[in-house]
């Protein structure tokens, strides 16, 4: 079990879906679409565990993956400016 977020195609709290603002061309599209295709397990990612039920789920390692492409993509070395981005 993962920690999931809000779908893309869930109206919340913009007036559009993310997904509707995101451009087509955009390469977060193709960062996205790329690591879906990817088998994580067989790529050496583990299915972490969470110590028994005790303390948060952890992150999808997939969501974290793009996240780290979309970085160094973009020449972004600090977690803290990739949660301000």
């Amino acid at each position: 079990m993962y920690i999931n977020g809000i779908s893309r195609e869930q109206l919340y709290l913009f007036e559009n879906k993310l997904d509707d603002m995101i451009s087509e061309d955009n390469p977060v599209r193709f960062i996205d679409a790329y690591v879906d295709t990817l088998n994580l397990l067989k790529l050496g990612f583990k299915n972490p565990g969470t110590d028994g039920g005790k303390g948060r789920p952890p992150y999808n390692p997939a969501i974290m993956l793009k996240i780290y492409i979309y970085g160094y993509l973009n020449r972004i070395r600090s977690s803290r400016k990739l949660g301000s981005e």
